[in-house]
């Protein structure tokens, strides 16, 4: 579904160019749920926003079902760290906003509404406004506007970041049923490792800037998965403590690339040897 080929990001910086990735190598499979996790700055959001089509990518390439990404898609959703959920407008509204911008036929996806909300366990507060609810629901409503287009794809950046511990596991548990059920690409940063583990098929750890592909973590433990006592306590635990080691070690040195003049189009770069792909 994702493929990321060669992918580098720098900046233009007061100070002088800042390269956020380099040589980036990943797919994701259709259905799949990737985490991605690294130290901060490490390039985990500008990744997800060259996967969006909100940034261009400096080198390399990115397509989502074949297709190159140049700009935004309506095939791809994105949900951010903050729910952004517009205050005047109620909550069934705010998860039908993306119906109005892109005017679709509101009956028919005013039903699928009632359904996204009944499945985070939203029923019944559909005339509530933003302020009458707490973050973790408002980060529910946001999901549901994500998903009330039916995107191939959804970007999630640290969603559950700004939540208290209990309710972050509680909406990662609702996350990992609402992907079963609907089978959606799901794309998720987070600086959590529990996260990624109760989360992902394979878990992608980046180095520190310029962010590189690290490893990639398969994570072949049964759903639905939680932090509570259970038979795969241990799996879990495992996994954790070996993507625990992987953040600690210190990444390998490259030699440096010359710097790129920003705002010029620049050669798809061949990965470096030694540097893993990341295929599964």
């Amino acid at each position: 579904m994702i493929e990321i080929s060669g992918v580098s990001r720098t900046f233009a910086g007061r100070h002088g160019a800042v390269e956020a990735l380099r040589a980036i190598d990943l797919t994701v499979a259709a259905g799949e749920f990737l985490a991605v996790i690294g130290r901060s700055g490490c390039g985990k959001s500008t990744l997800l926003r060259l996967v969006a089509g909100l940034l261009p990518v400096s080198a390399g390439e990115v397509r989502v079902a074949g297709e190159p990404v140049r700009r935004p898609r309506r095939d791809i959703a994105m949900v951010f760290q903050r729910p952004a959920l517009l205050p005047w407008r109620t909550v069934l509204d705010n998860v039908m906003l993306p119906v109005e911008v892109f005017r679709w036929r509101g009956a028919e996806h005013r039903e699928r509404a009632h359904q996204l909300l009944d499945m985070v366990g939203l029923a019944g507060f559909e005339r509530r406004l933003p302020h009458e609810l707490s973050g973790g629901m408002q980060q529910r409503v946001a999901l549901c506007r994500a998903l009330i287009q039916r995107p191939k794809v959804m970007l999630m950046d640290e969603p559950f970041s700004a939540l208290d511990a209990l309710t972050r596991e509680e909406l990662a548990v609702q996350l990992q049923r609402v992907h079963m059920e609907l089978a959606t690409t799901i794309v998720f940063v987070t600086h959590s490792i529990q996260e990624a583990v109760l989360l992902g098929d394979r878990v992608a750890v980046l180095s520190p800037r310029p962010g590189r592909l690290r490893q990639v973590l398969r994570v072949d433990i049964p759903r639905p998965r939680s932090f509570g006592h259970n038979a795969h306590l241990k799996e879990v635990a495992a996994c954790s403590a070996e993507l625990h080691e992987l953040l600690l070690e210190p990444a390998p040195a490259l030699p440096p690339w010359p710097e790129p003049e920003i705002g010029m189009d620049v050669p798809l770069r061949r990965r470096p040897e030694g540097i893993p792909s990341g295929r599964p």
